[in-house]
């Protein structure tokens, strides 16, 4: 019999499960994860960027988590001695329709209450990115980079040495109750628990349908973004982080220049619908999962809506020419014999009945669970945020 059980080894569900035992080291807890090591998915294949709460609307629970999470990460790796780099980025305009959006994003970071934000001629672009071209952009000082898996790491061994379980290689196949305690049954073994948290990730909405009926309104859509490398001899051309204006229409912040914590220097990602939740080949393709994407009615809205934008997204990932097209709008330098395959990532985005691509993080609570149903980027930067949102609805009931 556990009191809290957390369904997930990414890092929103470990820096939970951290928060819960740092609060109440006596609550017996258990993590539940299908791999057999923590930070597989969304976690281990993201960009690694420490995010600073520019693009999110003020006061949403993305703001306000990523704001407080923010302090709450570069706090726990100063303290545990996990290397990271606020190296800054800039944001560029490359055509003049984009000069208005840029505007509004300064206003909006300011908003959200950043400081040290410098706005940038196209001139003074070039000082913080020699080889970067555009009409006007600004700088962000408290952009970063870090090993979000080496965080993960830390978090559990945090939570393992205050006495928290973990169950490596289970998939969660099933959640019923009886007299008030909830059964979870994996595919090993089956565990009583007073309280379940789901941070599936990938598969939230699965895990959520299994005890609250709100997340059948959500369906997880997977979209996978792709990544290139810049070759050694070629890296010189970006010295930190390089992003453009995203599309304020779309979730994503669009192809953009991203320097790694460990060297390297990657280009991406796009975003293109994946045939799997975990696909992140071009092939690979789960028909049960791809025929539940495309059945669901706001997916077919969204693809209504997008159509001309997803095509665009899906020639880049099939045309590497297209890729260094997008690529040349920030730095026309690059070439593609400069760029090699890199790693690609999938982003768990809820979609509602509606059609509307769920921008806000989505939490659902009853007696039974605590299902976090939408936490995408920047979940990982608000990680112990979000763990302290949601620790603070476990603890009310203990």
């Amino acid at each position: 019999m556990y009191d809290v059980t957390v369904i997930g080894g990414g890092i929103v569900g470990l820096a939970t499960a951290l928060r819960i035992k740092e609060q109440n080291p006596s609550l017996k807890l258990l993590i539940i994860e299908k791999e057999d090591v923590v930070a597989k998915h969304q976690t281990g294949h993201n960009s690694g960027v420490i995010h600073s709460g520019l693009y999110y609307k003020p006061g949403s629970l993305k703001a306000t988590n990523c704001i407080r999470g923010y302090q709450m990460l570069l706090d726990f790796c100063e303290k545990e001695e996990i290397k990271y780099d606020l190296c800054g980025k800039v944001v560029v305009a490359t055509r003049p329709e984009q000069i208005s959006i840029l505007d509004g994003l300064f206003e909006r970071g300011k908003q959200n209450g950043l400081d040290g934000f410098k706005m940038l001629s196209s001139e003074q672009l070039k000082e913080y990115e020699p080889h970067v071209k555009g009409l006007k952009g600004f700088f962000v000082p408290q952009t970063g980079i870090i090993d979000y898996t080496d965080v993960c790491k830390k978090y559990l061994a945090k939570t393992q040495k205050l006495g928290g379980e973990i169950a490596f290689n289970e998939k969660v196949e099933g959640i019923s109750t009886k007299n008030g305690v909830s059964v979870v049954k994996t595919s090993k073994n089956t565990y009583e628990t007073k309280l379940v948290v789901n941070c599936a990730g990938l598969y939230s909405d699965k895990v959520g349908q299994m005890t609250d009926e709100r997340a059948n309104n959500l369906r997880i859509t997977p979209f996978r973004g792709e990544y290139f490398e810049i070759k050694p001899e070629k890296q010189y051309l970006v010295k930190n982080l390089i992003y453009p204006v995203p599309d304020p229409n779309f979730p994503f912040l669009g192809v953009h220049f991203t320097r790694m914590i460990h060297g390297g220097v990657e280009a991406g990602p796009n975003a293109v619908l994946a045939f799997r939740r975990e696909g992140y080949k071009k092939l690979d393709i789960h028909f049960g999962e791809l025929f539940e994407t495309l059945a669901w009615p706001g997916f077919r809205k969204v693809a209504a809506k997008y159509w001309q934008t997803g095509l665009g997204e899906m020639y880049r990932s099939f045309s590497k020419a297209a890729f260094t097209k997008a690529l040349q709008e920030l730095i026309p330098e690059i070439q593609s014999d400069d760029l090699v395959a890199g790693a690609a990532g999938v982003r768990a985005q809820a979609c509602d009945r509606e059609g509307g691509l769920v921008d806000d993080f989505a939490i659902f609570e009853n007696q039974q669970a605590i299902n976090v149903c939408n936490a995408p980027s920047p979940a990982a930067t608000s990680s112990l945020s979000i763990g302290q949102t949601v620790s603070e609805l476990v603890l009310k009931r203990f």
